[in-house]
């Protein structure tokens, strides 16, 4: 498993933002189940909810390893 990346309090945000929207997408799935932009709205915060759980964000992992290996090539040159 992964190192987690994320905060506690990000996680906490990422979990109660994608229950809600969750909810949103939903319900509003109920009135028009064809519409696939609230698909994308439930598939997307359902995402977020399991981020906030495990504390992995994997768009996260990749800037902060893109930061690092800029970093590490700045030093080098110097």
């Amino acid at each position: 498993m992964r190192k987690q990346n994320i905060g506690t309090i990000n996680a906490l945000t990422r979990i109660t933002v994608g229950l809600f929207l969750l909810v949103f997408g939903a319900v509003k799935l109920v009135k028009r189940p064809w519409n696939q932009s609230y698909w994308m709205i439930v598939l997307m915060s359902a995402m977020k909810v399991g981020e906030g759980i495990v504390r992995y964000c994997p768009v996260t992992d990749v800037v902060q390893q893109k930061v690092n290996h800029e970093q590490s090539h700045q030093s080098e040159s110097k």
